[in-house]
């Protein structure tokens, strides 16, 4: 390997929560460049998420590939392969693609030799272990928020007439927002006489400062959250 483009990926959430950086990655593929006698032939900064490859920094180095016309090999270098994909399907889709580009994709961290057969078997390791860690986080995601509603919490965006705001003690609430609350409030209570239809409530309800479409407010008058109700979604084992 004589060349390669430097690939840096990191998504908001994992800058957020795991503290990955993108000049770190930055530094290590330079320095691993500099040991190796390999010249950079550009560098691609991405703040995006690896569920596809339609990514706007990608596309660019895709692109710039193309544009070669002597079409030589390419190499791109990245830290590991979950910097690469979080899809394994999407990933070897992918490798075909940047196979017919006469280009190589390659993890430092986890280098595989693609002349030696075995290396298939690794190759799917690392790809399908980001994958794995993906879906894994979703379920804890997905059951956290089903036991929050099952407490009566409301875990998600708040309704209109609500603000999401954290409590003292770091927990996620929502509370009334104004003027919103006292419009939405006075919509119940003038659709409940029956004298109007939802359509003429909720105009009457714009007049007096609600930004609200038609199907939002039908929404809005049918939600039980209003009535303090919390509604939990049926799992396998669980009504």
């Amino acid at each position: 390997m004589n060349s390669a483009y430097l690939y840096v990926r990191v998504s908001t959430d994992e800058q957020k929560k795991k503290g990955f950086s993108l000049i770190e990655q930055e530094e290590r593929l330079l320095k691993h460049c500099e040991i190796n006698q390999i010249k950079v032939k550009g560098i691609f900064r991405e703040d995006f998420s690896a569920k596809d490859f339609n990514r706007p920094e990608w596309k660019k180095l895709i692109k710039t590939i193309k544009n070669n016309k002597h079409r030589s090999p390419e190499n791109i270098l990245f830290i590991k392969w979950d910097r690469f994909s979080r899809n394994i399907e999407y990933a070897y889709q992918m490798i075909g693609v940047l196979r017919g580009l006469n280009t190589q994709a390659m993890a430092i961290d986890q280098p595989i030799d693609f002349e030696v057969p075995e290396s298939i078997v690794m190759l799917a390791v690392y790809l399908s272990i980001p994958e794995a860690e993906n879906n894994r986080r979703g379920m804890n995601t997905s059951d956290g928020m089903r036991r929050a509603r099952k407490m009566g919490r409301w875990p998600t965006k708040a309704p209109i007439g609500y603000t999401n705001q954290i409590s003292p003690e770091g927990r996620k609430i929502i509370k009334p927002k104004q003027p919103e609350a006292d419009i939405i409030r006075w919509s119940f209570q003038e659709f409940s006489t029956g004298r109007y239809t939802i359509s003429h409530v909720r105009r009457m309800a714009n007049l007096k400062g609600l930004t609200c479409g038609r199907n939002n407010f039908w929404k809005v008058l049918h939600n039980p959250f209003y009535c303090g109700l919390v509604s939990v979604p049926a799992t396998k084992n669980e009504e």
